[in-house]
């Protein structure tokens, strides 16, 4: 019984494991957070180009504060999806690059950002809609919990 639960399936291309106990949804969670969040996929995006020093980032990344950007890249760098390298010279280079891991991330990244490119016109057009009922419900709403 237990090896037919720990069978996987494939559908459309993507492999499941039948075992829910095989994988910790917790720790799954925690590392999708990671590179989920915008300033860690805009970093990768801009790694993905090539090595970068924390300033040239920091320009290519409109908006990002100093704090933010250092706390992000020490995060990237503790789950070892991104390499910091520290030349000693007056005052230090510090580089940061990706790691092989981090290169093999970018390409779903990257993906996923094209279909956000592709498909916003369609997203701005689903929420105008949705806003639109939603405004248009709400005063019968009111009427109806009022009354």
């Amino acid at each position: 019984m237990k090896a037919a639960q720990e069978r996987t399936h494939s559908s459309l291309g993507h492999t499941h494991v039948s075992d829910p106990t095989s994988y910790d949804c917790r720790a799954i969670s925690g590392i999708l957070a990671r590179i989920g969040d915008k300033w860690s996929v805009l970093i990768i995006t801009r790694l993905g180009e090539g090595p970068r020093r924390f300033n040239e980032i920091k320009r290519m990344i409109g908006g990002i504060s100093q704090r933010m950007l250092t706390l992000t890249l020490r995060n990237l760098e503790r789950d070892g999806l991104v390499s910091r390298t520290v030349t000693p010279t007056v005052p230090p280079r510090v580089d940061y690059e990706l790691t092989e891991l981090g290169r093999d991330l970018l390409g779903p990244i990257s993906a996923l950002g094209d279909w956000a490119i592709r498909h916003q016109p369609c997203i701005l057009a689903a929420r105008t809609h949705f806003d639109a009922k939603e405004a248009a419900q709400t005063p019968h709403q009111e009427r109806i919990s009022a009354g």
